[in-house]
């Protein structure tokens, strides 16, 4: 992947725009965050665009968690990484000493801005070829939609075709400091007499792992297949 100013369509490298997109509201008062709102739903834009064309027979939830895959903030702070675009921002003294230039939060929300910054200044279609130039392979090899459902919504589906219950979820342990959490959460399945554990850095995310877990116990038993009930 080239970086940030290889990309960037003539005109708006040195702008006064770019360097807007470029700084942490840490660093003054002329900051990036109404260049990122801006740029949010143009990027949504884009991407709803590209996959209503692509994707002809999809269902609005399957584009819409496409959609999701794609403009979520581990994307686009993946895809700030490899432009280096870190390396460029503008932070306040607290903010860089923290680490704010690698962090994912600050790196998709630069992103975002910069998006705008081309918009503002040559218009949708340059955006859209920048968009689409900066994703590259991500939007030629989409994950089947199916798979991008929410764990714990496919779990719920698969013990519900099967007339059985919805799952429970329990948290069992909650380590490291307020900032810096990490959740280990059960997830069981009585009917069937499945469990299986799962961590995350957040409650939700934990469940995920956890359901993602109880989902390979049932396939590798057959589970999937055939409901208890059934034999």
């Amino acid at each position: 992947m080239a970086l940030l100013r290889d990309v960037l369509p003539a005109g708006v490298d040195g702008s006064p725009l770019l360097a807007e997109a470029l700084t942490h509201r840490s660093a003054g008062s002329r900051h990036n965050e109404r260049l990122e709102f801006l740029g949010d739903s143009i990027l949504g834009l884009i991407i709803a665009e590209f996959l209503h064309a692509e994707f002809g027979s999809a269902t609005e939830g399957d584009l819409s968690r496409l959609r999701a895959s794609l403009v979520n903030r581990e994307t686009l702070a993946g895809i700030a990484r490899e432009l280096r675009l870190g390396e460029l921002l503008q932070l306040g003294q607290g903010e860089m000493k923290s680490g704010g230039h690698r962090r994912e939060s600050t790196l998709a929300d630069a992103l975002e801005a910069v998006i705008a910054a081309v918009y503002l200044t040559h218009g949708l279609a340059a955006t859209r070829d920048f968009v689409v130039r900066v994703y590259g392979a991500r939007l030629q090899t989409l994950p089947d939609a199916e798979a991008l459902k929410d764990p714990k919504t496919r779990l719920q589906e698969v013990l519900q075709g099967r007339n059985l219950a919805v799952p429970e979820y329990d948290i069992v342990e909650v380590t490291g400091k307020a900032h810096n959490q990490r959740f280990r959460a059960v997830c069981r399945v009585p009917e069937l007499a499945v469990e299986a554990e799962g961590e995350g850095t957040s409650r939700r995310k934990a469940e995920q792992a956890a359901a993602v877990a109880v989902l390979s116990a049932m396939r590798e038993a057959g589970a999937l297949k055939r409901s208890a009930r059934s034999t």
